[in-house]
């Protein structure tokens, strides 16, 4: 079987070959913005490693409608996917996180549009023999993560799992080194649920010294994986590629939820969006949403270069929120909600004017 490495973790090419192109002869050649092979030209964008899968999917699949068009797609970030598009490099980012006050001068101020494409848990993955489940809360995760917690049979932890058995081993912090959505995001639960997190939210974090520092979503897996008594922040879709162990975490509403993609689906249905289509499903409230659900744009100039390139735009992001979000759960993210959905798909006419 031909396989696709993306940033450490080994995702099974063909099987996703197989169902994009499946949702491709199932869908119009004309979704969205474009009919079949009507346009010529490359795209690029690059940022978010946890779109990195489905964009890969996707484009893919996209080549079966619009063979003309070639899309490109690194990941480096979210961090880098802004400063890219800022500096004209590429024509769209992937970015887990608006526009930080302190990047917005480096757009000049150019009206940015925000594609709402993907939402999906944030696990916490760790890498404890013996230890096959695990309950954590907001502060605890906290304590972990800035180096307060040393061993993994700390009586905090004890304390959220009676009758489970925690071994001595040391404490391994496993962490982003890259300008990172998903940094920003999973500092944000913590921010919103433990009043003792103290190294603030940013898509850069001072993390301790003896902290272990990986590039991408894929990185960070590879690190808890290969370490042990590690403990990560890593997007679900990678976590579940590289078969990492990950804890239920308590939700605003008090209940301990495992990451999925329902559970994911669920915070992104109780967020409330705002006008710009920018919104949080960190720490959202329901019953059963999971509590560290976050969410990815793709980020486009709303004035274009040319219309060849509004067009190609409009096709392909079109597509992402059109067939593209039926190959969602099989990559184990969640499909947005169709509510927003809809307003996404409505604000691909702005994209040009």
């Amino acid at each position: 079987m031909q396989r696709v490495r993306s940033h450490g973790v080994v995702v099974a090419g063909a099987a996703l070959a197989a169902m994009a192109l499946a949702i491709t002869a199932c869908s119009s050649s004309s979704t969205n913005g474009g009919s079949s092979s009507s346009l010529s030209g490359t795209l690029n964008g690059s940022g978010s490693t946890f779109q990195l899968i489905f964009q890969q999917t996707a484009i893919q699949s996209f080549k079966s409608v619009e063979s003309g068009v070639t899309v490109n797609y690194g990941g480096g970030g979210s961090g880098k996917g802004r400063t890219d598009l800022a500096g004209n490099v590429v024509q769209y980012a992937g970015s887990d996180s608006p526009i930080p006050s302190d990047e917005t001068a480096n757009f000049k101020g150019k009206t940015v549009l925000y594609f709402p494409v993907i939402v999906g848990p944030i696990t916490v993955s760790y890498n404890l023999s013996g230890v096959s489940s695990l309950k954590l809360d907001g502060p605890v995760i906290a304590d972990l993560f800035q180096g307060h917690i040393k061993k993994w049979n700390d009586p905090a932890i004890a304390a959220l799992n009676p009758g489970v058995k925690l071994p001595s081993t040391p404490v391994v912090i496993a962490r982003r080194s890259d300008s990172s959505g998903t940094t920003a995001n999973f500092s944000q639960f913590l921010v919103d649920s433990a009043p003792n997190w103290k190294l603030g939210s940013s898509s850069t974090i001072s993390w301790p010294a003896t902290s272990q520092g990986g590039n991408g979503n894929g990185g960070v897996a590879q690190i808890v994986k290969t370490t042990p008594g590690a403990v990560g922040y890593v997007d679900f879709a990678d976590a579940k590629a590289a078969g990492l162990t990950y804890a239920s975490v308590k939700n605003k509403d008090g209940n301990y939820i495992a990451p999925s993609v329902q559970s994911a689906t669920t915070a992104a249905d109780n967020a409330t969006i705002n006008p710009d289509l920018t919104f949080s499903a960190i720490w959202a409230p329901g019953a059963q949403s999971y509590p560290v659900t976050y969410q990815s744009w793709d980020l486009v100039y709303q004035k274009q270069s040319s219309a060849n390139t509004t067009k190609m735009l409009k096709a392909y992001i079109g597509y992402l929120l059109g067939p593209g979000q039926q190959l969602l759960p099989g990559l184990n993210y969640a499909p947005l909600p169709a509510s927003l959905d809809q307003k996404a798909k409505a604000q691909l006419d702005k994209i040009g004017s």
